[in-house]
């Protein structure tokens, strides 16, 4: 307790040491980017089909290329590290998803919306894990859950303020859907620009001028690993808790098949949408509190905790047509996302080394999101099994989500 209280009298300031500038930095980027991804992501479909004439098959096709280019991106993020420090790879990453953005504001066609959602993928794909590393850089172990709790927040408050942003442009401009499209750029733009306010030790020490040393002494040098230089192996335990974590992924279809269940299920669009936002409210005022939890209880109780979340959504999304409570379980499902995201980075991150940080996130990262894809496949494919409108695949994952809940609860990783 003595050794934190002096770490935040040397910040100068009341505040915690973990509650940093930087912290506050990454959160405003995320925010401002967030808002612009969420106006566009409920409206893109819709864009496509009714003023672009896409078949159901091509939206499909454009987000499996998207959620797959994203993934392979972050698995390279740690290999891209070696030549690229982890701040220029935000700043890219954050400008690749603005003008990703621009393409399809601009597009005429579907194939150039593709293009646009694709370059916009890869831009998060490239920052994703290079920013959760810099998060918590410097940041004691004990303290990371609610740092990325906190971001997280930030994050998913920026995807509150985009549909509602959404919804009262559509208003403004008479449905015009290609209006709210270019307005969305905006915020991305502002985002990019916030990158030059983030502080990273890797950007900092590559830019340093490295004095010439003895032959002997580079050597030694070389053989001691810095905390921003080469990241080593990971421990087995890390290795099996990110693929432990990946393979649940196998589950969790995309958001965008559980909106179109609801669809199916009577709602109307501006309905959905509204779903939608208040999910987002629900992962965005839950997060710090997962992260807060995380960081005094056992992570895999937690996280556990989220998996029972998934399943109780899941199950309900299939079993029930009524749209009350339907909308509960919306609210549940985003206690899922706020535990499924913000616990699973910090669990792994206090395992981690400093050094292996970006590394353990781009895995993390990458697999769960080539998982993501295959679940949105074998979904896909069993949507209209049984009953229909969903309901065999939402029932299959909610069962799985109640065995990966015994499981992760048991587990020894992190003790």
């Amino acid at each position: 307790m003595a050794k934190r209280g002096s770490e935040a009298a040397r910040t100068g300031s009341r505040r915690p040491a973990w509650l940093s500038r930087n912290l506050f930095a990454i959160s405003w980027v995320s925010l401002l980017q967030d808002a612009a991804s969420e106006m566009l992501y409920p409206l893109m479909p819709i864009f496509l089909n009714s003023v672009l004439g896409a078949p159901a098959a091509i939206v499909g096709a454009i987000e499996g290329a998207a959620e797959g280019a994203m993934s392979l991106t972050k698995l390279a993020s740690a290999w891209i590290n070696r030549w690229v420090p982890r701040k220029v790879m935000v700043a890219v990453g954050y400008g690749g998803a603005a003008l990703g953005k621009f393409i399809i504001a601009l597009a005429g066609a579907w194939p150039v919306v593709m293009i646009g959602r694709v370059v916009d993928r890869l831009g998060k794909g490239l920052r994703s894990a290079a920013r959760d590393a810099i998060l918590v850089q410097g940041v004691d172990s004990r303290d990371r859950g609610k740092v990325i709790g906190f971001h997280r927040t930030s994050d998913t408050l920026g995807a509150v303020i985009g549909p509602a942003l959404a919804l009262a442009l559509l208003s403004l401009f008479d449905g015009d859907l290609r209006s709210v499209l270019w307005i969305a750029v905006i915020p991305a733009v502002l985002s990019t620009a916030a990158v030059f306010f983030i502080k990273d030790n890797d950007f900092e020490n590559r830019r340093q001028p490295r004095p010439r040393k003895p032959r002997k002494i580079a050597a030694t040098a070389a053989a001691s690993k810095s905390s921003t230089g080469a990241q080593g192996t990971l421990a087995p335990k890390l290795k099996l808790l990110i693929w432990m974590l990946a393979i649940f992924s196998l589950a969790n279809f995309p958001d965008a098949l559980i909106l179109l269940h609801l669809s199916q299920e009577g709602f109307e669009v501006t309905e959905v949408v509204g779903l939608y936002l208040l999910f987002n409210i629900a992962y965005a005022s839950m997060s710090f509190p997962f992260g807060l939890l995380a960081d005094r209880m056992k992570p895999q109780h937690v996280y556990a905790l989220g998996l029972v979340c998934f399943s109780i959504a899941y199950g309900g999304f299939a079993l029930t047509s009524d749209k009350t409570f339907s909308a509960l379980l919306v609210i549940v499902y985003g206690g899922f996302a706020a535990a499924n995201d913000v616990v699973g980075k910090s669990w792994v991150s206090r395992i981690a080394l400093d050094n292996q940080q970006l590394l353990v996130q781009s895995r993390l990262q990458g697999l769960s999101g080539l998982g993501l894809l295959v679940a949105g496949i074998w979904a896909g494919l069993a949507w209209n099994l049984g009953e229909g409108l969903g309901t065999t695949p939402l029932l299959i994952s909610a069962a799985f989500g109640l065995v990966a809940a015994a499981v992760v609860a048991r587990t020894k990783l992190g003790d």
